[in-house]
């Protein structure tokens, strides 16, 4: 489980070297003004030594030593990059996937923590808890992420009668499922859609009656729809990346978390119910 994770983190830290060395394009859209090139590379070193080698190393052995040395280096590298943001005004993307990297190994490291049940079953409370973070979350990876890409690799802003119209269906559909999802585990769950203030109760009616992971399959969906809009591949290509990381990575902890809390209750509704095909067909328990 967590050897997927640090084993996809190893693939893709290679991949996006390869694509700075390939492309002059994608190199120039990480750099920070006025930092010389040879200071940037500068990191090659560090990167495939501390992060990327540790990381295999850590995939195929459970060393929690290592996880803190990676830990180290991706908040090093972090805290540098903000640094060097404020005093260029620039390199957002390359503070912005650093600073995604470091929150993904604090997530690794301390996922144990990161699950808890709410402490309210009070279904004002928990929806206004809720709303905050579908803002946040909205606001973060939705407008914030995007706008960063959008401008870092300088994208030009079109989109015609055709794309608009599809993207704009599609962002309504999406969000429309992600909204009554959350409204589904507010109203039954007795908790809300954060891991560390999740539900008392499993929640297997509204979406969940037709997939497992409908808030996931919304955020991927309203990226796409985004993408689509702006004509970006390259923002297409960040929802995929999402999902993807999503799927090996936080989907397996999840439902880790899940099988522990409740148990065959849970196992049988992992068995009835796919993770992202919907099923039409639900069966009298479900409903």
């Amino acid at each position: 489980m967590k050897g997927t994770a640090y084993l996809i983190q190893a693939t893709l830290i290679l991949f996006w070297w390869l694509g700075l060395s390939l492309s002059s394009t994608f190199f120039q859209a990480f750099q920070f003004p006025n930092i010389d090139k040879i200071a940037f590379n500068s990191f090659f070193a560090p990167d495939i030594i501390i992060i990327t080698t540790l990381s295999i190393i850590r995939a195929y052995k459970p060393l929690r030593d290592l996880e803190f040395i990676i830990l180290g280096g991706f908040a090093y590298g972090s805290f540098y990059c903000l640094n060097a943001s404020i005093l260029t005004g620039g390199g957002y993307l390359a503070t912005t996937l650093m600073a995604l990297g470091l929150f993904y190994n604090l997530f690794l490291v301390y996922q144990t923590k990161a699950f808890r049940e709410s402490q309210s079953s009070n279904i004002i409370i928990n929806g206004c808890k809720t709303f905050i973070q579908i803002i946040c979350v909205w606001l973060i990876a939705l407008v914030v992420f995007p706008y960063i890409i959008i401008n870092e690799f300088d994208i030009p802003i079109h989109s015609n009668n055709i794309s608009t119209i599809i993207s704009i269906t599609l962002f309504v559909i999406f969000s429309s499922i992600g909204l009554t999802s959350a409204f589904a585990i507010i109203s039954k769950g007795d908790g809300t859609p954060l891991p560390i203030d999740q539900t008392k109760k499993l929640v297997v009616s509204g979406p969940y009656k037709y997939v497992r992971n409908p808030m996931a399959i919304a955020g991927i969906g309203q990226g796409i729809a985004i993408g689509i809009y702006f004509s970006s591949v390259h923002l297409i290509i960040y929802a995929c990346i999402g999902a993807v990381m999503w799927h090996f990575v936080v989907r397996p902890i999840e439902e880790k978390n899940m099988v522990n809390r409740f148990g065959e209750e849970y196992e049988n509704y992992r068995k009835t119910v796919y993770c992202w095909i919907p099923r039409l067909k639900t069966t009298r328990q479900q409903i």
